[in-house]
């Protein structure tokens, strides 16, 4: 059985943006339209990344299963 992470407020913010989006968004295009600071996206992309949630292809973040 696969553990799920715990999503944080930013983590959902960060998926919903991306759900949203429907294509891939720079950090700074997700960091703009969740209203939070790189740093603070950016730790939750890496974290959505590690749990295989997302994927990045030339700096454009995308959910791997919408």
């Amino acid at each position: 059985m696969v553990a799920v992470a715990k999503l944080n407020k930013v983590d959902e913010a960060v998926v919903s943006t991306l759900k949203t989006a429907g294509k891939g968004l720079t950090l700074k295009e997700i960091a703009a339209n969740c209203g939070e600071t790189d740093k603070k996206v950016f730790k939750s992309l890496r974290k959505l990344f590690e749990n295989q949630m997302i994927d990045c292809e030339n700096h454009q973040y995308r959910l791997l299963n919408p």
